[in-house]
């Protein structure tokens, strides 16, 4: 009998559209896949054939798991800021400006005119299609709010801000303006803007 239904035959979760079990060992090469190709020809240029072929994959393969070309890419950019903000591996150092500023992973020249063009390529997506704005707040920007919401609430727990502070709100200030600047102003993320926001806006509100 195999697990799922009382007859032994598999739940949709455990099939893809061809009835065998899905098969997520290779997200990781076709998301990398993915943004590479996104980076070089844009949003608008790029078909699933093209990352079918960089990542040496199936094109039956993508569209079971990705029904869309939309839904591919808001994955792939979402896995490479995971990666990038380390959200997964969350740092304690004692202190929530230490916090903040350990999350940020700087980068190269090279990776930081990659990551514009990979994030103009997301901004052409949802200008084409607003319908995928919404997915690519929750995916892009959501994590690392939630990240810094639980540092400023191991602060108010260890008493380094008040528990007055709002801290449902000033969480989200610093990566809804990593998105802004990367969306739409074309700057990077780096870590001089950062530590202007965390010295100049994010202590201060929370201790005043």
């Amino acid at each position: 009998m195999t697990p799922g239904t009382p007859d032994g035959t598999s739940t949709p979760e455990q099939t893809g559209r061809t009835g065998r079990k899905r098969d997520h060992t290779r997200d990781a090469q076709i998301l990398d896949a993915t943004l590479d190709v996104l980076a070089e020809v844009g949003y608008a240029g790029m078909t699933m054939d093209m990352v079918a072929a960089r990542a040496k994959a199936g094109k039956a393969t993508l569209y079971r798991r990705w029904p869309s070309k939309g839904e591919l890419v808001v994955d792939a950019v979402a896995r490479m800021k995971h990666t990038m903000a380390g959200v997964e591996r969350l740092p304690d150092t004692g202190t929530l400006r230490g916090d903040l500023l350990a999350l940020h992973r700087p980068q190269s020249v090279g990776e930081g005119e990659r990551t514009l063009r990979i994030m103009a390529g997301l901004a052409s997506m949802i200008s084409i299609d607003d319908t995928f704005a919404e997915a690519a707040d929750t995916a892009v920007v959501k994590p690392w709010a939630d990240a810094h919401l639980a540092f400023m609430r191991r602060a108010v727990d260890r008493g380094e801000i008040p528990a007055t502070a709002d801290i449902e709100t000033l969480s989200q200030v610093v990566p809804c303006m990593a998105a802004h600047r990367a969306l739409v102003q074309r700057k990077p993320f780096d870590r001089a803007f950062l530590v202007t926001l965390v010295d100049g806006v994010i202590m201060p509100a929370l201790l005043g």
